[in-house]
């Protein structure tokens, strides 16, 4: 038996179904249509951020004239840092000065003092060569009249011992009345002063052997004389010792304070003593030593939008600085050394861009 035939329920197609699947199809093609735009328009735009970026890396790299500007405060650590420096280095002259000031004065009293007991010197030698002499001349002499002395001595001892046998005698003829005792007191009392006569010559005999001793030999008052000499020479060296330490101390400290003022002249041309002690706002530029050589006093300045494009001229370059700085660079980021120059700038804005460039526009426009 046959199987029947499928119905078509369907039935034939309308117009309303005919118009919702051209609009569907409109749409459908409407939205690639924009998606593929879109799409395009963002591959150029990154193809063209991939190759602006590109070129401002290219053109950074080649580039020997562009410029940071830098903006310098009187409170950053690096300007208080050398400010402080300056501080000290200007106390220690003060304080330099006044230690040289004290040390001439106390050269100037050393040396009055050491002329005083260098004259003595050649007096003490004198001194001691007129008692040398004196003793070589006299000292024979006196060993000659102790002699005599001791001589004259042993004379009138025997003369006191025969003396005193008369004054026996006189007592005796006291006693038997052949004199009186006026004369018997006149008598002995010339013996008495015969006897203290004897006593005066042993003395003056000691005092003579005293006198022979310090004419003929060293005595205490020569070493005396020696030793107060020694000490004055010794003075004198330890004079000249001091004198020499000071005078090199002080010229010492003369070159200290001339080196001190010399490294404050050289601190004075650093753009961090410029901005620390000047009232008017001063701008300054990082220039790399791949591009010194358009960094020249009165080189125009440019500033440029996009770092680039569109220059306009604002200011010359007033002064350069030798001094090393250490950046990082703009646009790669990386440590570039180089110098600093001070800008004169006619549009003080242009301090706050990423970069300027000296010497003339970068792309002639």
């Amino acid at each position: 038996m046959a199987t029947p035939a499928p119905v078509n329920r369907s039935g034939p197609p309308t117009v309303l179904g005919n118009t919702r699947w051209s609009v569907q199809s409109a749409a459908y093609k409407t939205v690639l249509a924009t998606y593929r735009v879109f799409a395009i328009l963002v591959l150029y735009a990154v193809l063209i951020g991939i190759f602006s970026y590109a070129f401002i890396m290219g053109f950074y790299a080649v580039s020997r004239s562009w410029a940071a500007p830098v903006i310098l405060s009187a409170y950053d650590e690096k300007s208080l840092d050398f400010m402080s420096q300056l501080v000290i280095s200007r106390q220690t002259i003060e304080d330099l000065k006044v230690d040289v000031v004290r040390q001439q004065s106390t050269l100037a009293e050393m040396a009055k003092y050491r002329t005083a007991i260098l004259s003595l010197d050649p007096q003490l030698q004198q001194a001691i060569a007129r008692e040398r002499e004196q003793a070589k001349r006299t000292g024979p002499e006196l060993i000659k009249l102790e002699k005599d002395k001791q001589a004259d001595n042993l004379k009138s001892k025997e003369v006191l011992t025969q003396l005193r046998q008369l004054e026996s005698q006189i007592d005796s003829d006291l006693k038997a009345g052949l004199i009186t005792k006026g004369d018997a007191t006149t008598q002995l009392a010339a013996l008495n002063q015969a006897a203290t006569a004897y006593t005066d010559s042993r003395i003056a005999e000691v005092e003579l052997s005293d006198s022979v001793l310090a004419k003929t030999t060293v005595g205490t008052k020569s070493l005396d004389a020696i030793e107060k000499q020694a000490e004055l020479r010794s003075d004198i060296a330890q004079l000249d010792v001091t004198l020499t330490v000071a005078e090199k101390q002080l010229m010492e400290d003369n070159r200290q304070i001339q080196r001190l003022h010399d490294a404050i002249a050289v601190a004075k041309q650093s753009p961090y003593y410029m901005n620390g002690t000047g009232d008017k706002q001063l701008y300054f530029a990082f220039v790399p030593y791949d591009n010194q050589a358009v960094a020249t006093v009165g080189a125009p300045i440019y500033d440029c939008y996009l770092n680039m494009v569109i220059c306009r001229k604002v200011g010359t370059v007033k002064q350069i600085f030798s001094g090393e700085q250490i950046v990082n660079h703009p646009i790669f980021k990386t440590q570039v050394r180089g110098l600093t120059i001070l800008m004169d700038l006619s549009h003080p804005e242009s301090a706050k861009s990423q970069t300027v460039f000296l010497g003339g526009k970068p792309l002639l426009f």
